[in-house]
């Protein structure tokens, strides 16, 4: 009688359905790690990634540095979140105040306005101080208006969105179909002479179209259908620059 080793083919192994359970609790542990490691922040590394866009304060450079826990504290991502938001509108607050002071000193005050968005600091150029009715060439008086903005802008890293908007009054000329084209060709113009006259970075640029579909006032009045004829240039907070293409 010939015995076979247990070498052979038949050799005993473990019951088939060892082999799924093993995966699925591979697979659960894995489920788990990855919940715990999204719930939870290391300060270590993040204080190694915050560090990448202190720089990014403009002139405000070295006057407010985040504050950060000891590193060896846990935060919750969102509460993290908040507190750095924070921390940059203070930042965009106190350039939103300096600029405003600097403009008035350039006796400014009467043809930019600046304002204070959760999404940073916004310079706000009445239409009738860069262009005439239906056009999209700057107006002699513009140039320097501009010039001067570009001045201070140019002091800053922050990446800078140029808008143009109009009314809801249609528009159809062979150059501008609709207001589409003509908000976008103002935003167009007022980037191209940052460029230009100003020296500023293109990459830094951005320039946007909204046509009549993101008024501040009332269309039915003369005077509402003039403030939504208008050309923002917005300084985006440090976080939002840093999320724009490199």
């Amino acid at each position: 009688m010939r015995f076979r080793s247990m070498s052979d083919d038949d050799q005993p192994r473990s019951a088939p359905w060892m082999n799924t359970y093993a995966d699925m609790v591979t697979l659960l542990l894995c489920f788990f790690v990855l919940l715990f490691s999204m719930s939870r922040v290391e300060m270590d590394r993040f204080r190694a990634a915050i560090s990448s866009f202190q720089g990014a304060l403009g002139i405000m450079d070295g006057a407010i540095t985040p504050s950060l826990p000891p590193s060896d504290e846990f935060f919750d991502p969102e509460e993290l979140q908040a507190q750095l938001l924070a921390q940059e509108m203070a930042v965009m607050r106190a350039m939103a105040a300096e600029f405003e002071e600097e403009l008035a000193g350039l006796g400014l005050s009467d043809k930019v306005t600046v304002e204070l968005e959760e999404r940073g600091v916004v310079f706000r150029l009445a239409d009738t101080v860069l262009f005439d009715i239906g056009k999209d060439e700057l107006r002699p008086e513009a140039r320097e208006v501009l010039l001067k903005v570009g001045q201070l802008l140019s002091q800053l890293k922050n990446s800078i969105r140029v808008e143009g908007h109009t009314d809801n009054w249609p528009i159809s000329t062979p150059r501008f179909p609709s207001n589409w084209e003509l908000s976008t060709g103002r935003a167009t113009s007022v980037v191209r002479f940052l460029i230009e006259e100003a020296n500023m970075d293109p990459r830094q640029l951005q320039a946007a179209g909204y046509g009549e579909y993101h008024p501040i006032d009332d269309n039915d009045t003369a005077e509402g259908r003039q403030r939504n004829r208008r050309v923002d240039v917005i300084i985006l907070r440090p976080s939002l620059s840093l999320a724009e293409p490199q």
